[in-house]
């Protein structure tokens, strides 16, 4: 009998977690039961996942940038791989735009229900305004500053300065290359075997992936909010989620008329990585997951693989980006107010740029959606407006933010000719030997 294929065990996982969590909620004790016996196993998946994420980027990264052995190609890479990430930056915020004038979410909210949710979260708006201040207080050039490491295992500790480790394994990379190819030899051979067992790592971890996505989303069932406040915002989230389903056929348009290879395949290729997003909300989390998928079931050459996908984890946010455009002039039609067309274009910047800066983690969209209320004038109290619905549609924009990383490693592998057959033939081969 063959074998369920990882994505098929991943879903079931998901489904049982929801029912098992609907259940527990109306049982005496069920909620503290999930949190107490089943919550922990969800914490330790995503904890594992985080445990290899810096490990692997500092492999592959290296890795791939001492393989290119030129620097003229790591440029020629390095710049189509930021010009496309922010195109797709940009589109999705425009999409959200749209999306939210069109369909207009915020006029269906009440006084009441206003009134109720900003007195039930504003404890939590106080602590992310908090967050959103400290930033705002840098330097015009603190970006650029926080970008160099002092200490690169300081920086190696936490998943939040992922732009620090990858300042260090690109600069490590470079020099790599241009020492004797004969005196960089062990390192680079050391990196190649760190490589290959930090993949074999993900392979064993994801064994575990349909009971670690179970134990999450159990637990978010039972710790979600009222049903009444997801009713208030039902039309808010189906905004939301209408723009990350066109950023979905976007992508699969692009890579049929760019790469040839049809949706069907590119679908099969990276669902588990999607499903593992949805269930962890971190980018980061999922990387992994991703450079497996896409450099053995996509075809995309490691060498690519392994430089643009670690990029796109920590600057390609399409779908945070998208969900800060709905949810600031959501916020906005929810208090009354009008944006101006150039206050909405200036969203658009914004927005753009506080994705990229923004953590591969979960949470990390509403810190920044802080700024760009900000800027067009938005009271920031609204932000209690949607933190009722903000964990699932945090799921969902996460999987738009690794589908967009997979589409943009295939669309740099094609324009560099590193774009062939995947190396497993059927999607789940490797999982289920």
């Amino acid at each position: 009998m063959k074998k369920l294929a990882l994505h098929w065990k991943i879903l079931i996982g998901m489904v049982l977690g929801i029912i098992v969590g609907l259940l527990a909620t109306y049982i005496d004790g069920g909620k503290g039961m999930i949190q107490d016996w089943v919550k922990p196993f969800g914490k330790i998946f995503i904890n594992v996942l985080k445990m290899i994420a810096i490990p692997l980027i500092l492999a592959a990264l290296i890795k791939g940038v001492s393989d290119l052995k030129d620097i003229s190609k790591l440029s020629r890479m390095g710049g189509r791989t930021i010009v496309i990430y922010v195109m797709t930056t940009i589109i999705a915020v425009t999409i959200g735009l749209v999306l939210v004038n069109i369909i207009k979410p915020g006029e269906s909210i009440t006084e009441t229900t206003r009134t109720e949710m900003v007195e039930n979260y504003g404890g939590k708006t106080k602590k992310y305004k908090e967050e959103a201040k400290n930033q705002d207080n840098k330097g015009p050039l603190q970006a650029l500053e926080d970008l160099v490491p002092s200490n690169i295992f300081s920086a190696a500790t936490s998943n939040r300065n992922m732009l620090q480790v990858l300042f260090f394994a690109v600069f490590f990379g470079i020099s790599l290359i241009l020492i004797p190819e004969e005196k960089g030899e062990t390192v680079k051979k050391f990196f190649d075997g760190l490589n290959e067992v930090i993949l074999k790592m993900v392979d064993l971890i994801m064994l575990a992936a349909p009971y670690g996505v179970f134990a999450l989303l159990a637990a978010l069932v039972v710790e979600s909010p009222s049903v009444d406040l997801f009713k208030a915002l039902a039309w808010y989230a189906l905004t939301v989620v209408l723009g990350l389903a066109l950023m979905i056929v976007l992508y699969n348009v692009v890579i049929y008329v760019y790469t040839k290879k049809s949706p069907r395949f590119f679908m099969n290729g990276i669902s588990p990585a999607q499903l593992l997003a949805f269930s962890t909300s971190s980018s980061a989390a999922t990387l992994p997951v991703t450079m497996e998928r896409v450099t053995e079931h996509l075809g995309v050459d490691e060498e690519v693989s392994s430089f643009v996908l670690p990029i796109g984890a920590t600057i390609n946010m399409d779908g945070t980006s998208l969900y800060q455009a709905v949810a600031a002039v959501f916020i906005a039609q929810a208090f009354g107010m009008e944006l101006a067309l150039d206050v909405q274009l200036g969203i658009i910047a914004t927005a753009t740029l506080a994705s990229i800066g923004s953590a591969a983690v979960p949470g990390a969209g509403m810190v920044m959606l802080v700024g760009v209320l900000g800027y067009a004038g938005i009271p920031e109290a609204g932000l209690a407006l949607i933190f009722a619905i903000d964990r699932p549609l945090d799921m969902c924009r996460t999987i738009i933010n690794v589908t967009g990383d997979a589409t943009v490693s295939m669309m740099v592998a094609k324009s560099v000719g590193k774009l062939g057959e995947p190396h497993v033939k059927n999607w789940d081969d490797n999982y289920n030997k």
